[in-house]
């Protein structure tokens, strides 16, 4: 997503806030890649006792990644989103959260813009597609969270900043699955708690059931998966802005309205996150294509069965990158793309 810079500065005090002038230098000698202490002590020249523990405490505060492994603890950088932002879940102050919100409003939500497609991913409702559609496992939240050797649950960093200035949704907190070295960093640090897949699933409808769009990691093995609103989620707040939110999402499907069946209760209008429906002179819906992202939140509403959800043709139909290291090299040549 990068770290666009703002009028305002307040990027920098998003940075003071978070840094000390000794950990900022520490930071800027990691690189994304996971390394040992003792690699980062020779680049700095200093004692790796000494940084070891420098690493381990800016882990604890959030600051960077840990992989805590047999033979020792390896660190990297990380971004802003996700990394710097989310990591601070577990002590989000009101002070740090108006700071975030400020910085969202002014510059972050255009780069989130650009990079929303390779960042996260919107699949389907599974009880919106017809039974004789065959979805991919990589479409399937069940199924991504079904292939995990272990689930861990966190509370949604977005919405937790948006009730820290008084501008809360309401739906469900608890609503952030993390998976791999990512949720075992997640455990570590206690910013999330391990559940089992039947948990996992019961929370994946409750989340659904409250109108929240499952984005999973935009790679075939992601290494997280979230369940978002359009009022305080940082990626869906930022494409709602665009007039066309369907250009801006990694989407295989799209909903269509069969009109016959519509009875103009406009229960639609409310569940979508993206302001993709209206109702015409005749008081039934229109589906707005550019609009649609594809998550199927209003058939699963719908009294009349008058919307449904299909893929898109072959021309437009689009594979995830087939891993995470895959997925960060396309988000870089794309934010570098960028005017």
């Amino acid at each position: 997503m990068g770290f666009p810079a703002t009028e305002s500065g307040i990027e920098l005090k998003i940075l003071k806030h978070l840094f000390s002038e000794t950990d900022a230098v520490m930071f800027t000698a990691l690189s994304p890649m996971l390394e040992s202490a003792q690699t980062v002590a020779a680049r700095l020249d200093r004692p790796e006792a000494e940084v070891a523990a420098r690493l381990d405490d800016m882990a604890e505060k959030g600051l960077l990644f840990r992989l805590k492994k047999e033979t020792g603890s390896l660190y990297g950088a990380i971004p802003f989103v996700h990394g710097l932002y989310e990591f601070q879940i577990k002590n989000l102050k009101p002070d740090f959260a108006k700071m975030a919100h400020a910085y969202f409003e002014e510059a972050f939500d255009r780069a989130m813009q650009t990079g929303a497609d390779y960042f996260l991913r919107t699949i389907p409702v599974q009880k919106s597609i017809e039974v004789t559609h065959n979805v991919a496992s990589y479409d399937d939240a069940v199924e991504i969270l079904r292939s995990k050797p272990f689930i861990v649950v966190a509370d949604c960093i977005c919405r937790k900043t948006a009730d820290l200035v008084d501008q809360d949704c309401g739906k469900p907190l608890e609503a952030c699955f993390m998976f791999g070295s990512m949720g075992q960093y997640y455990l570590d640090r206690n910013m999330g708690r391990k559940i089992t897949l039947e948990d996992a699933t019961d929370i994946l409808t409750k989340c659904r059931e409250a109108g929240l769009v499952t984005q999973p990691a935009t790679s075939q093995n992601p290494a997280g998966m979230c369940n978002c609103c359009g009022d305080c989620c940082g990626v869906l707040r930022a494409i709602k802005k665009h007039p066309k939110p369907a250009e801006m999402v990694f989407s295989n499907h799209f909903a269509v309205v069969e009109i016959d069946g519509c009875t103009g209760c406009e229960t639609c209008l409310d569940r979508c996150q993206m302001d993709a429906l209206s109702m015409n002179d005749d008081g039934l819906a229109v589906i707005h294509e550019d609009r649609c992202i594809g998550c199927g939140l209003c058939v699963t509403t719908c009294p009349g069965d008058a919307l449904k959800l299909v893929i898109k043709p072959e021309t437009k139909f689009r594979t995830p990158p087939a891993n995470m290291a895959e997925q960060m090299m396309l988000m870089a040549q794309k934010r570098q793309a960028r005017p």
